[in-house]
């Protein structure tokens, strides 16, 4: 059940520069991940300064500048509300039920919503860690970084590719059977 889209995806590629180009200009590049390093250093150094201020991560990522924790979060659950209020705007927000699931996805791992949704969020933690492994998230290198022409995010954007295709394959890849089509 395919949908026209809403808008082009060209005009949502230029929307998507025009509000880069603002969010730049009036704040700084997005990007998400470094809201919970900056969260864990917060906390960290109300609970542990000491501490805190020898590991020479969280010391660099949080200085006295707590209305980080307010600004970046706002980001974060701003993401999930966009997204949400564009779903029903557009009514595009259909729960999916278990005729659903993709038949590749149900003949290597059944019909199971919780399966499903564990592994979604063991795959989320993995690109989070990765991402931050990197030095950025997916929002600050794919979009903020590449737009830049940020060689590590060049380069994050070619792994995470080249890791989300290998990944696919190993995962459905069966003996005998073309998942070509």
């Amino acid at each position: 059940m395919s949908q026209e889209p809403v808008i082009s995806w060209k005009t949502a590629g230029i929307l998507l520069g025009l509000l880069l180009t603002f969010a730049t200009y009036a704040y700084k590049p997005l990007g998400v991940s470094s809201q919970y390093v900056v969260t864990d250093g917060v906390i960290a150094h109300k609970i542990a300064p000491e501490k805190a201020e020898q590991n020479e991560y969280l010391a660099a990522k949080v200085g006295k500048n707590d209305w980080q924790i307010g600004s970046g979060w706002m980001l974060v659950f701003g993401m999930f509300l966009g997204g949400g209020i564009a779903a029903f705007a557009t009514r595009r927000f259909h729960p999916k039920d278990e005729s659903e699931i993709p038949s590749m996805w149900a003949s290597k791992f059944g019909n199971s919503k919780g399966k499903r949704w564990f592994y979604a969020f063991l795959g989320g933690v993995f690109l989070l860690f990765g991402a931050r492994l990197a030095g950025g998230c997916t929002s600050g290198h794919m979009i903020s970084g590449i737009s830049q022409l940020a060689i590590s995010s060049l380069i994050f954007g070619v792994a995470i590719f080249a890791s989300g295709i290998f990944t696919a394959k190993m995962l459905y890849r069966s003996k005998g059977v073309n998942n070509n089509g």
